[in-house]
């Protein structure tokens, strides 16, 4: 007898291992016992072997992710944790159920790595160009816009003097 992960599955228990059956020899296949890991993951099996119950949570994860990435965008511009974490959390929950977001999130974390290994002059560098990029899109934006009416006082006075302001 041998035992085999559901070929249809796309994620289960976070990973995407090929879904290949696992070989056991019927001369020495015992019941199974379960981990607290495999316990940790079977309301998922459940879930996924009703077809019903798995669109529904499918919608119900999109949502979850999407709103919450919804969040990072808007809550970008505001100071405190908010932005990138969000999104990227949001991500983290899209890529719990879709293939698709859990391959972004792994480019995510191999780009991450590789910046961890760049020097010091090379972060630096991507930080002061990074920064330098987003004060530009945001000065392009009140050019078309003006300045917005929520700006203090004393940073509007600062803005003005700008050309195009």
């Amino acid at each position: 007898m041998s035992a085999h992960r559901d070929e249809t599955e796309e994620l289960d228990s976070g990973d995407l291992r090929a879904a290949e059956p696992d070989e056991v020899p019927e001369a020495t296949a015992e019941p199974h016992a379960s981990t607290p890991h495999e316990d940790r993951w079977h309301w998922r099996r459940k879930i996924r072997s009703n077809p019903h119950q798995r669109r529904i949570y499918r919608v119900v994860v999109a949502l979850a992710g999407l709103l919450i990435i919804g969040a990072g965008l808007v809550t970008g511009p505001l100071p405190g944790p908010g932005g990138i974490p969000l999104v990227l959390l949001g991500l983290a929950v899209l890529s719990s159920e879709f293939v698709w977001a859990h391959r972004l999130m792994g480019r995510f974390t191999v780009l991450l790595h590789r910046f961890q290994g760049w020097s010091r002059l090379q972060q630096t560098a991507f930080w002061v160009v990074f920064i330098a990029f987003c004060g530009l899109c945001g000065y392009l934006f009140m050019v078309a816009t003006g300045i917005p009416g929520w700006v203090p006082r004393s940073a509007d006075q600062l803005l003005q003097q700008l050309p195009g302001l």
